[in-house]
């Protein structure tokens, strides 16, 4: 498993399977395949897998931990990233072809209806994580600041789920089953911590891990 995940062309594959929904959405539009309703087929899509991939983003600590795998480090800054251009795609699509650039009706949109709100609220979360992604800005912020930032990516989650169990108000199972991922990475990071303060009690400080995106 070691050898296929720092495999040469590991990664490069993975960067191309990130980008099968978008290649999916363009072959059902080239095929008249995206419903009656295309705008609000694109914005759900697109919406789906901006949380997804916030999600695969926080997987990646517990799973290369509790797998031993640290690995897998290596691809959560592109699941952070995909999510970020997934986000972008899905506000994109609402402020370009719902409202038409008609900016007075966005913020109208934003100030008045909260599931719009709270939404608008999980992506512009999203982009200063997607600015300071990068090694520079590690070292630019620091390791503490860097790493203090990126918790925004908590924030964005559950502003996330909170959007689309607005949105669909009756239709709840999938934004009822990513609130209960996000509230279990938010229980395993607490667990987590708190097993890492008696070692640092005994002065046995928890191995310092890899910087890399979105914690």
């Amino acid at each position: 498993m070691r050898k296929l995940l720092i495999g040469r062309w590991t990664k490069a594959g993975i960067f191309l399977a990130c980008l099968l929904p978008l290649a999916s959405l363009l072959w059902r539009g080239l095929d008249n395949g995206l419903t009656a309703n295309p705008i609000e087929f694109v914005t759900h899509a697109t919406g789906d897998w901006t949380l997804r991939f916030i999600l695969f983003t926080l997987c990646v600590t517990p799973f290369r931990r509790l797998l031993d795998l640290p690995e897998l480090i290596r691809f959560r800054r592109m699941f952070g990233l995909f999510a970020f251009f997934y986000g972008c795609l899905h506000f994109s699509t609402y402020i370009w072809l719902d409202k038409f650039f008609d900016l007075k009706e966005v913020w109208k949109d934003i100030a008045k209806r909260p599931y719009i709100t709270v939404g608008f609220l999980a992506f512009v979360l999203l982009i200063p994580l997607a600015i300071t992604s990068t090694a520079a800005w590690i070292r630019r912020l620091g390791g503490r600041s860097w790493q203090l930032l990126h918790r925004a990516i908590y924030i964005s989650a559950v502003a996330g789920v909170i959007h689309y169990y607005w949105l669909v108000k009756s239709a709840v199972l999938r934004p009822l089953a990513y609130g209960a991922t996000v509230v279990a990475l938010l229980l395993w990071r607490l667990a987590a911590k708190f097993r890492s303060q008696p070692d640092a009690e005994r002065g046995n400080p928890a191995k310092p891990q890899p910087q890399n995106s979105q914690a």
